[in-house]
C-alpha cells in the first residue's frame, strides 16, 4: 500500500512514527519529518517564526496543496494528522479531484475548545474520523475512539528519587511561555533550597537561546527529557500544554501554571467556552468527574502560591485521579489506527 501523508508538526511525526511501525508493507509519501523517509517536503519546512515567514508559508501551503492532490493520485489512501488549518483545505481539494479516495483523519480538530464548524467539514471531506479522546464523540458523528497516543509513548511509570525531594519545572516551549514563567519558578526554587529542582529545556531550543530565554538557570539541574524528569520527581508545576496529560498520565501530583498578556488571556477566555484548561481535566469534565489537579491563571501565579499548593494538595487523592483517567483513556491508539488504514 502506498499512504499519502501529511504531518507538518514535531507532535504528529511522534504519532506518526509509533503508527508506522504497526503498519506492514506501506510505503509513506507526503510531508513528514526527514528522519521517516523521503517526503515531498520536511516537516521542517512548514514552522513559522514571523509575519514575514507566515506569509510566505501561506503562499508555500497552497502551492504544497497542489502538489499533494496530485501524489495522491498515485497512493491508495490519505493519512492526515492533526494542523487543521493545512488539512482540511487538502481533504478538500482531494476529495474534489479524487471523490473515491479513502482520507483518514488522526488527531480531530479541537471543535470542543473552539471552531466547532469545523466538525462539518472534517465530517464531509473524511471518510474514517480516529479520535483520541473518548468525549469527542460528542461532537463528530463518525468520530471512532481509537485510544489515546501518549499511552504508546509514555515508556515509564512514576518513581521518584529517594535520596531528595525532587520537584520538576516545566515552563513550556514557547518563548513567551518561558520568560513569563521562569521569574515565578526560580523564586518558587529558591525558596526550596533543600530540594532537588529539575528545569525542564527542550532539546530543540538552541543553546544561544537559553539564556536570554531563561535567564539565570544556575539554581537548576537542567535536563531535556520531559518524561524522565517528570517520572522520578515527587511533584511538578508544568506550564499548560500536552505536557499537563502526560504528567497526569505517569501519575507525578501537579500544577498547572498560565500566564500570558492580559488582553492575549482575556481574548482566550471569550473564545474558549470550556471550564478547564489542562487536557486531563477537560477529559474528566466530559466524563462527568471532578478535576485531576489544580490550576492557576495570571496574577496567581506567584511564588506565595505556587508554595503553598505544593505544601497542601492532596496527593494521594491525585492518585487515584491518575489511575482514574487511564481507565478512562484505556490504551494507546497507534495499533488500532494501523488497523483502520489497513481494513
Amino acid at each position: 500500500m502506498r499512504l499519502l501523508v501529511s504531518a507538518l508538526e514535531p507532535s504528529a511525526n511522534l504519532h506518526l512514527k509509533y503508527l508506522l511501525e504497526e503498519l506492514e508493507g506501506v510505503e509513506i509519501a507526503g510531508i513528514f519529518d526527514r528522519s521517516l523517509g523521503e517526503p515531498l517536503y520536511g516537516m521542517d519546512e512548514f514552522s513559522v517564526m514571523g509575519i514575514v515567514d507566515v506569509l510566505a508559508k501561506y503562499f508555500k501551503g497552497k502551492e504544497a496543496v497542489a502538489e499533494m492532490v496530485s501524489l495522491s493520485g498515485n497512493c491508495d489512501k490519505v493519512l492526515l494528522i492533526d494542523a487543521p488549518a493545512f488539512n482540511i483545505p487538502l481533504a478538500k481539494a482531494i476529495k474534489e479531484r479524487y471523490p473515491k479516495k479513502e482520507i483518514v483523519y488522526y488527531i480531530l480538530p479541537k471543535v470542543w475548545a473552539w471552531k466547532r464548524k469545523r466538525a462539518e467539514k472534517v465530517e464531509r471531506y473524511c471518510d474514517r474520523l480516529a479520535s483520541i479522546f473518548p468525549f469527542e464523540r460528542q461532537f463528530y458523528r463518525r468520530a471512532e475512539y481509537v485510544g489515546n497516543p501518549l499511552l504508546d509513548e509514555i515508556h515509564l511509570t512514576r518513581h521518584p528519587s529517594e535520596e531528595s525531594e525532587t520537584i520538576a519545572f516545566l515552563p513550556g516551549s514557547r518563548k513567551s511561555e518561558i520568560t513569563r514563567l521562569m521569574p515565578v519558578f526560580k523564586a518558587t526554587a529558591e525558596a526550596l533550597p533543600e530540594r532537588r529542582k529539575l528545569l525542564v529545556v527542550p532539546s530543540f531550543i538552541a543553546p544561544e537561546k537559553v539564556e536570554a530565554w531563561y535567564g539565570d538557570i544556575r539554581s537548576f539541574e537542567v535536563v531535556h527529557d520531559t518524561h524522565e524528569a517528570v517520572a522520578q520527581s515527587h511533584f511538578a508545576f508544568v506550564c499548560s500544554g500536552t505536557a499537563t496529560l502526560e504528567t497526569a498520565l505517569i501519575g507525578t501530583p501537579f500544577v498547572l501554571v498560565y500566564k500570558a498578556r492580559t488582553l492575549d488571556y482575556k481574548v482566550g477566555r471569550f473564545f474558549v467556552k470550556l471550564p478547564h484548561v489542562g487536557l486531563a481535566n477537560i477529559i474528566m469534565d466530559f466524563e462527568g468527574k471532578s478535576p485531576v489537579h489544580p490550576e492557576i491563571f495570571q496574577d496567581d501565579v506567584n511564588p506565595e502560591k505556587l508554595l503553598e499548593l505544593y505544601e497542601t494538595m492532596d496527593r494521594s487523592r491525585f492518585d487515584e485521579k491518575s489511575q482514574e483517567l487511564r481507565a478512562i483513556l484505556a490504551h494507546g491508539s497507534a495499533k488500532r489506527v494501523g488497523e483502520m488504514i489497513a481494513q
